[in-house]
C-alpha cells in the first residue's frame, strides 16, 4: 500500500472509487455532480492537496485538503480495504503538510445519522472534537476541528 501526492494519471481510478461510495456523501448523487467533483479532484492535485491510497495501480483511498483553509475537505477507502489505517496514514500526510499551531477543521454527519457513526469516532479516535452545527449540501452536518500546537 502506497499512501501519496495524487496526480492527474490517478483521476480515473479516483473518480471509480468515488462513485462507488457515493451515497455516503451528500452532493455526490448526480451525475452533474460527480463531473463537478472530478473538476474539484483535477484542481486539487494540480495544488498538490490530493491524497491517495494506491494498491496495485488501483485507487483504494482518496483525501482532499486545503493548506489556505486548513481543512479536510473529502476522505473516502474503499468498503474492502477499511481497517487498514489507510485513513489515519492519510490524515498523518495532511497533518505533515500544514503549519504546525493552526487547527484543523473536517465536516461531517452529526450525532444521531446512522451515516456518520464510523466517521465521527474515527475523528475523535484522532483528536478531533465536535464544533458548531452547520448545514452542506443541503444535510445537516457538524464540524470536527483537530487544535494542534506549534
Amino acid at each position: 500500500m502506497e499512501i501519496r501526492f495524487a496526480n492527474d494519471s490517478d483521476l480515473d481510478s479516483w473518480m471509480t472509487l468515488v462513485e462507488s461510495v457515493r451515497d455516503a456523501f451528500p452532493g455526490l448523487e448526480t451525475l452533474e455532480a460527480l463531473v463537478t467533483h472530478r473538476n474539484t479532484v483535477s484542481e486539487f492535485i494540480g495544488r498538490s492537496e490530493a491524497i491517495c491510497a494506491a494498491e496495485n495501480g488501483c485507487i483504494v483511498g482518496t483525501l482532499l485538503f486545503s493548506r489556505r483553509e486548513f481543512e479536510l475537505c473529502f476522505l473516502a477507502v474503499s468498503p474492502k480495504f477499511r481497517r487498514q489505517h489507510i485513513a489515519e496514514r492519510m490524515v498523518f500526510l495532511m497533518l505533515s503538510e500544514l503549519e504546525p499551531g493552526q487547527n484543523v477543521t473536517v465536516t461531517t454527519y452529526r450525532e444521531g445519522a446512522a451515516e456518520g457513526m464510523a466517521a465521527r469516532a474515527f475523528y475523535r479516535r484522532l483528536g478531533f472534537r465536535e464544533g458548531m452545527l452547520t448545514e452542506a449540501f443541503g444535510s445537516p452536518v457538524q464540524q470536527f476541528v483537530l487544535k494542534r500546537e506549534s
